[in-house]
């Protein structure tokens, strides 16, 4: 994903704050190195603190500037606001905010508990807003700013035997919505990007079975599978002045799916 010769650069994107949860590894980490690769300033925050520094070893072997990590329990709102302002502290703004991090664990209803379904909440949506609203003040100064909130189209299909992530994500286009049209006339975008069945390190170990693959196979329009990559060429559009006229909107990468 280093090599960048055939794919876009984004010159706007060049020394700009971009800041990425759960980057350590799967769609996040191809988030990241495509970040890098445009030459902008990387900051992720992730809980997987042997990934996230086998990330920055692999990207200055690449002869890349290794991207800032901090360790951060997204879960833990307190903590995120007080790493959020080391974050500012020390690169005095954020330009991109890629509200990336989730958990898509696998659950069945009856499994479901209610401190299950306020952890769920936890990671998959209320960090989303916390990150967000910690970045929005940095943004408003500078004038410009793009948050993209990370998705998927689990609700749309619909998704069986994971509820409570499902709800989740739906609920992350209505917030994308209604904070596209708060924060517009500060000229602060703020997008959905929802992938279908990528095939990360993590899904692959997990759940993409030979018959699972045939599922999406046969469901897809396109008949291969997908990469974390792929997603990561999306979001650096939607991070990019390329896109500046785009708000509010939730952009669908699933082979066509749906």
């Amino acid at each position: 994903m280093l090599d960048n010769r055939n794919y876009a650069t984004y010159p706007s994107l060049c020394d700009r704050v971009i800041v990425i949860t759960g980057g350590a590894s799967g769609i996040g980490e191809s988030i990241v190195e495509a970040c890098v690769a445009q030459h902008a300033r990387v900051v992720f925050l992730d809980i997987q603190d042997t990934a996230a520094e086998a990330l920055k070893r692999r990207i200055e072997a690449a002869g890349l500037p290794a991207p800032a990590y901090y360790p951060c329990d997204l879960t833990e709102i307190d903590g995120l606001e007080a790493t959020m302002a080391q974050v500012l502290d020390r690169f005095n703004t954020v330009d991109v905010l890629v509200n990336n991090a989730g958990n898509d664990t696998r659950h069945s209803i009856d499994e479901v508990t209610s401190a299950y379904w306020d952890h769920s909440m936890a990671i998959n949506l209320k960090q989303q807003f916390f990150m967000s609203r910690a970045v929005i003040p940095a943004m408003r100064r500078a004038g410009r700013g793009s948050i993209i909130n990370m998705s998927s189209i689990s609700w749309v299909i619909p998704s069986k035997g994971l509820p409570a992530y499902v709800a989740a994500k739906a609920a992350i286009v209505g917030m994308t919505r209604t904070l596209a049209h708060e924060l517009g006339p500060d000229s602060i975008r703020v997008n959905c990007v929802m992938p279908g069945a990528i095939a990360t390190e993590r899904q692959r170990r997990l759940w993409l079975t030979e018959a699972y693959k045939a599922e999406i196979l046969e469901a897809q329009a396109l008949k291969r599978m997908l990469l974390p990559e792929e997603v990561a060429r999306l979001v650096l559009f939607l991070a990019a002045d390329d896109s500046s006229a785009i708000t509010s909107q939730s952009y669908v990468i699933d082979g066509g799916w749906v």
